[in-house]
């Protein structure tokens, strides 16, 4: 047996790999974490009372922070104490994060939930400096900051490189990664949670998942104590070959092989047989995330690189699997944003109502999506059991936000339903700036016969100004829009004023629609029209959009600087569906199909298809906008719409994307073009916390293919910028959907112009992802550009006031 030529120390991290929903009901998981810290009360009592002597140097690390909040609102006082008490003593360790989370959760929701952890060791006299994660391979830039911003200064990363990779091209190595604000995080990139359980370190625990040998090895075996022997030595002596410049290496252990796993006493019996006969070379400890990184600090004489930019995560790709309920997440999470603004001071909703919608938010964005088994069996009760349970983080969220700011505004005086009221509307800024906004104000169907003759749309205050307005049927009612700049907090009032008497409406005489009702020629006096509209174009005073029959939009002019907004050069046209299968020859090769794909998220022999535009149609026109529906034939789908509404007089044009995606249970992608650019232009995303640019503001060797962004993105030019604000679809795909080699960040051709998808459907993943994404969606767009947008700051600030609304409603 081939030994180390140093002497070793294997620092074990012991936890319970936090997954809420793989292995069981979430109900169920939070009652086994409760009793996992409550089991290991008992092993550290038994250890104090000297019962357990021999296993003495036990430790347990709390992997995130929510099964601790679990356990302190169910635990007795002398468990709560008892539990204080060795949190402080050293013997339990806390972690500053609060679940293993996606990057759905945006920087504001992440800070609070960090900050719970920060508050109660605060409150215990501990100071809370590490944290650690299991499972996710990644995190947004803004992660960094918001655990600096907490006080906590390490970062263990247990990553798992199925469907993703580790970054630096190297695991079990330190970092520094520096934020967005220039502190820096010490990382330790490290290895798969159950790394110990592969080395052997648990009895009746084994595991062959990142190491392999010859032989058959299954959780038990009874040569345990050879193949540890084995795997120990040979791990250890693979570092010294390739210089491992440490002589201590973090190791994640599992008590037993699942995820969602208990304490382990026992362990401890194993370790001190271990180090009695090998002791002498490699020694076993437990230890803590503090103690861990303590030592770490200590070895000055090693430089640790520094890192800054974003940490792309290969597991967001979930949230598309459920794309309805993540667009009713993303909405919810706007508006609970909102609601601070508007509460600030828990003044109207209490404080333990914001606490449960936080929690509800997050347990939606956690990283898990579904049963282990939801591809193989997606008709497994406890398959559709678990999906329910998921999608209902997201709809109880939703609820408790919606009913939170209908609370607000009714202290505000909002008019609940009641006969008589007045055709009275309130908007309010919410923000500290200006904005220049939609205001809608919505009549129900039994309203209509009061404005039957027409209306005008007034403002209070301002010697009735009459304002500009423009009417749509929506459902059980109508929509009255008008377009107004507010100042900071600034609140305005309007009304609507029915007219005495219809004004008279005919045909122009100028305008060339034939009585088959077809406009396919261009009318002459169109400049004297806020509109100019055919079966090939829609122009205004601000874009030419232009498109052809099969392809779909062609070119997308700015009229002012004569620029098409559109990369010609980009393989496929703006907004057509672009749709992907990828064959399974028998339903028994269902889950291996997909295991093959790895990181490419499709297989070799992937079939995709491009729609086709058939039909275009004008199904809206006011003073304000012009609404256009295309119509598009698609593989995978029994209807496909884009409704674009071009504005009058504003930089801006908003789509809709209306599907029915057919049921399907190969593995599936479907993707929206985004290919638009302008004149030496950069590309920026927004993350959660920070504004990045992909490609360059990325640490060496992660992902390049696909993002997970919050409200949008923006490319800047020198002159002029360009802004695309998604409130639904938060994946980003840029470049080539072609199966093959998937590069890293630093592999890449830097001169390389890529294409770029909004990601809005997926179903690869081989075990927990929904495996139908049969139904109905709508997605939207809002497209901006101009002098005005000449910074990221500035795009993406437009992109969250595009995706938030504004607060209007019908008062007294």
């Amino acid at each position: 047996m081939k030994k180390p030529t140093r002497k070793w120390t294997l620092d074990i991290i012991h936890h319970s790999h936090t997954d809420i929903g793989y292995t069981e009901r979430q109900e169920k998981i939070e009652r086994f974490h409760v009793h996992f810290i409550k089991q290991a009360l008992q092993i550290l009592s038994s250890i104090k009372s000297g019962e357990k002597s021999n296993w003495e140097g036990f430790k347990w690390t709390c992997e995130t922070f929510w099964p601790v909040e679990r356990f302190l609102a169910q635990a007795t006082d002398d468990e709560a104490k008892a539990f204080q008490a060795y949190v402080r003593a050293g013997d339990i360790s806390l972690s500053g994060t609060y679940l293993n989370m996606t990057e759905l959760i945006d920087a504001d929701l992440l800070a609070r939930m960090i900050k719970r952890s920060t508050k109660y060791a605060n409150f215990i006299g501990v100071t809370l400096d590490s944290a650690m994660t299991a499972d996710i391979n990644g995190y947004s830039w803004g992660f960094a900051q918001c655990l600096l911003d907490a006080g906590i200064h390490n970062l263990l990363s247990c990553i798992h490189t199925h469907h993703g990779m580790f970054p630096l091209g190297q695991k079990q190595t330190p970092f520094w990664w520096e934020s967005p604000s220039g502190q820096r995080l010490l990382v330790w990139n490290g290895d798969h949670y159950n790394l110990g359980n592969d080395l052997g370190l648990a009895l009746n625990a084994l595991h062959s998942y990142i190491i392999r040998d010859e032989f058959h090895t299954p959780p038990i075996v009874n040569n345990h104590w050879e193949v540890m022997e084995t795997r120990i030595m040979r791990y250890l002596s693979q570092l010294e070959v390739e210089g491992y410049p440490y002589d201590f290496a973090p190791v994640a252990l599992s008590g037993i092989i699942v995820d969602n796993a208990p304490p382990n006493g026992s362990i401890m019996d194993l370790f001190h047989q271990w180090n009695e006969v090998h002791g002498d070379v490699v020694t076993i400890q437990m230890t803590t995330l503090s103690d861990l990184f303590a030592k770490l600090r200590q070895k000055t004489e090693i430089e640790i690189p520094v890192y800054r930019g974003d940490w792309p995560d290969w597991w967001s790709d979930g949230v598309a699997s459920t794309a309805a309920h993540t667009q009713l997440f993303r909405d919810a999470q706007r508006n609970f944003q909102l609601l601070v603004q508007l509460d600030p001071e828990n003044s109207i909703i209490p404080e333990a109502a914001v606490r449960e919608m936080e929690e509800q938010l997050t347990l939606y964005a956690e990283h898990t999506w579904g049963y282990s088994h939801s591809i193989t069996e997606p008709w497994n009760p406890m398959v559709q059991s678990l999906g329910a349970r998921k999608e209902a983080y997201a709809a109880n969220a939703s609820r408790l936000v919606h009913t939170a700011i209908d609370a607000v505004l009714e202290a505000k005086g909002e008019a609940m339903l009641a006969p008589g009221r007045s055709m009275r509307y309130k908007v309010i800024n919410p923000f500290q700036h200006d904005i220049r906004v939609i205001a809608k104000m919505y009549l129900d169907y039994w309203e209509l016969p009061l404005i039957r003759d027409g209306f005008e749309v007034r403002e209070e205050g301002r010697t009735d100004a009459v304002i500009v307005h423009q009417v749509s049927q929506v459902s059980r009612g109508t929509e009255v829009s008008i377009l107004i700049t507010l100042k900071a907090a600034e609140e305005r009032t309007f009304r609507l004023v029915p007219h005495s008497a219809e004004n008279g409406k005919t045909t122009s005489s100028f305008a060339l629609t034939g009585s088959d009702r077809v406009k396919d020629i261009r009318d002459f006096r169109s400049e004297d029209q806020p509109f100019c509209v055919t079966q090939n174009f829609v122009e205004s005073a601000r874009v030419l959009i232009s498109w052809e029959a099969g392809k779909g939009i062609v070119s997308w002019i700015d009229k002012r600087s004569g620029i098409n907004l559109i990369d010609i050069t980009a393989p496929h046209s703006a907004f057509a569906p672009v749709y992907e299968v990828t064959p399974v020859k028998d339903h028994g090769l269902i889950r291996k199909t997909r295991t093959r794909m790895g990181r490419n998220r499709k297989g070799m022999n992937v079939q995709r298809h491009v729609g086709r535009l058939v039909h275009a149609l004008e199904v809206e026109r006011g003073p304000l906008w012009i609404t256009i529906e295309q119509e598009y034939e698609s593989v995978g789908m029994s209807h496909y719409v884009v409704r674009l509404t071009v504005y009058a007089h504003e930089p801006r044009v908003d789509v809709a994307i209306r599907l029915h995606k057919d049921s399907v249970w190969e593995p599936e992608n479907v993707y929206i073009p985004l290919p638009f650019s302008l004149p030496n232009a950069q590309l920026w995303l927004e993350k959660a916390g920070a504004l990045m640019r992909p490609g360059i503001d990325q640490i060496p060797g992660t992902g390049l293919d696909f993002y997970c962004i919050q409200n949008g993105l923006g490319w800047i030019g020198q002159e002029q910028g360009l802004a695309i604000a998604m409130p639904d679809t938060p994946l980003v795909q840029l470049g080539s959907l072609a199966f093959g080699d998937r590069l890293l960040q630093g592999q890449q051709d830097c001169n390389e112009v890529r294409a770029i998808y909004s990601w809005v459907l997926n179903n690869f993943w081989e075990t927990n992802f929904k495996a139908t994404l049969g139904g109905f969606y709508e997605f939207r767009y809002s497209v901006y550009w101009g002098n005005d947008l000449n910074n990221a700051e500035k795009a993406i600030a437009q992109c969250r006031l595009s995706n938030q609304r504004v607060i209007n409603y019908r008062a007294w």
